[in-house]
């Protein structure tokens, strides 16, 4: 899978035009604000997702301009395809192979990718909330159907949490809390099954890309941590402190994954640099684990990735990633220099320029 040609007319801050990528690497360099991320942007709404910014889609189109428009030429399942996006009205609209698709979440599934950018590094330095996230995102991506079970499961905890708070009030109603207990310890048990499986799978190819990145200084690994052993046992002993609190204290909404290197706490321990290494292993073994769910290479975008890494972590990103076509963005084209193969590009006041190999 890989982007062939791209064009845009008024998306954020770019100059109305287009670019061919090469199938390797390929760095976008030049100053902040320039637009560089806008671009990595651009080809990841392909994905049917959601700007990996948070962006409200009303922000994508140019100021002063009331539509923006992108086209990418793509191959994707064994042949090239073409799919267009209009953003207007605060909406995004899709367009695939000349077939009008309606929203953009049509598209899912026809262009595959993973992206990096700075805001990910809250995976390790953040709280436990935005891990759970990254793995309940990799598992919807990759199996449609656990988007359903992690649906029942927060519907049932937020019905488990109403009763909760309704009981000092009308006491009758502790008698249904088993219930509710029954139902989420149900389906909580099924969202802990298919994280830990997930986890195992990407233990693998997170921990090589890791040794790749580090020079085989370092380990990574990770371990899911339950809130409770026994989710049913504890729902039933904690009833009394959860009336009292008005939450459900255990339950895959509290569960965390502990992220280690070489043994230590990457929370606590590692490095800045570290930090960035661990993000971006576990988001290449995310896309290893799509690709051999699909049968194809997903693209990778690394948006801001080369700064507090050393010269051997630069390298390993420019050169060894040969299974996948990279998008990689940088202020100085320096760090690029180590580049063997691939294709340079200059970002400067919204216009994309090729740079001529030196």
């Amino acid at each position: 899978m890989n982007v062939r040609r791209l064009s845009w007319n008024h998306f954020r801050n770019l100059r109305a035009g287009e670019f061919e990528p090469c199938a390797g690497v390929n760095v976008i360099y030049g100053q902040n604000a320039q637009g560089k991320t806008n671009l990595l942007e651009a080809m990841w709404l392909f994905t049917g997702e959601r700007s990996f910014r948070g962006a409200k889609d009303a922000e994508l189109v140019l100021q002063g301009e009331t539509a923006a428009a992108l086209r990418m030429d793509f191959w994707s399942e064994g042949r090239g395809q073409t799919a267009k996006i209009t953003v207007a009205e605060g909406r995004r609209t899709a367009e695939l192979n000349g077939i009008p698709k309606g929203a953009c979440s049509a598209l899912t599934g026809k262009f595959c990718a993973v992206v990096f950018s700075p805001e990910h590094l809250s995976l390790v330095r953040g709280g436990p909330s935005l891990r759970r996230e990254f793995v309940d995102s990799a598992l919807c991506q990759m199996k449609p159907g656990y988007a359903s079970l992690l649906s029942g499961y927060n519907r049932t905890l937020f019905q488990r949490n109403a009763l909760l708070k309704d009981i000092p009030r009308h006491a009758e109603l502790m008698d249904t809390l088993e219930i509710w207990d029954e139902r989420l310890s149900q389906f909580g048990e099924r969202v802990i099954r298919q994280r830990t499986a997930y986890l195992k799978a990407l233990s693998e190819p997170a921990a090589g890309f890791y040794a790749g990145i580090s020079s085989n200084r370092e380990t990574l690994s990770f371990v899911y941590r339950k809130s409770a052993e026994d989710l049913r046992r504890a729902l039933a002993e904690e009833r009394r402190e959860d009336v009292l609190s008005g939450h459900t204290g255990a339950g895959p909404h509290r569960d965390d994954v502990d992220i280690f290197v070489s043994g230590l706490n990457a929370r606590a321990y590692a490095s800045q640099g570290q930090k960035r290494s661990v993000v971006l292993a576990l988001k290449l073994a995310e896309a290893e684990l799509l690709s051999r769910m699909t049968g194809e290479k997903p693209v990778v975008f690394l948006d801001d990735v080369m700064s507090e890494l050393d010269a051997r972590r630069q390298d390993y990103l420019l050169n060894h990633l040969t299974e996948f076509q990279v998008f990689l963005s940088c202020c100085e084209p320096g760090a690029a220099r180590q580049m063997k193969s691939g294709a340079l590009f200059r970002m400067e006041d919204g216009a994309l320029s090729a740079v001529p190999p030196a």
